[in-house]
């Protein structure tokens, strides 16, 4: 077995800043898992599934338009969920679109939650540490342009990107 996850990845300088801000308040995850959008969470599947996930992704990402992202401000979900998050002001339908086409087929997974496209920047946390991601990243904002979906393997040290599907290559 194998977890992959496919994601939108948060470019750099902004990555950094994220990841920067994890690590002030002592978040064990921040050099562990990159700042992304998720458009398929964690998902374990036999390692001879991997070639037709593959060609599930570029088979979607080749049709699939670009689109741009603002990212601005915070949001959670508690107290439904201990999470932290970025809130994306612009691309919601980009990234929703994208979710429902990538999670059918190889990847057809039941949601936990209904799909929300956001960046989590903390989560199961204490609280106190929760209200200072939520304070400390408020101002946030970041404004890039989608071109590509990566895919993710989970590893011993964390999260690894193992290939990336640009956007619209057909279209």
């Amino acid at each position: 077995m194998i977890t992959l996850g496919v994601v939108v990845d948060v470019p750099e300088p902004y990555a950094e800043r994220i990841r920067a801000a994890r690590r002030s308040w002592q978040d064990p995850e921040a050099d562990i898992i990159p700042p992304h959008i998720t458009l398929v969470a964690p998902v374990s599947i036999d390692i001879d599934v991997v070639p037709t996930v593959e060609a599930h992704l570029a088979a979607v990402c080749a049709t699939a338009p670009s689109f741009a992202v603002h990212l601005r401000g915070t949001g959670t979900f508690r107290p439904l969920s201990p999470v932290v998050f970025l809130t994306v002001a612009q691309g919601i339908a980009g990234c929703e679109t994208l979710e429902r086409q990538i999670r059918c087929g190889p990847l057809a997974v039941d949601l936990r939650f209904p799909y929300h496209p956001h960046v989590t920047i903390a989560a199961e946390l204490p609280p106190h540490q929760l209200d200072r991601a939520y304070v400390d990243l408020g101002d946030f904002s970041a404004r890039f342009d989608v071109e590509e979906v990566a895919l993710y393997e989970l590893g011993e040290t964390g999260w690894k990107r193992r290939s990336a599907y640009t956007l619209g290559m057909s279209a």
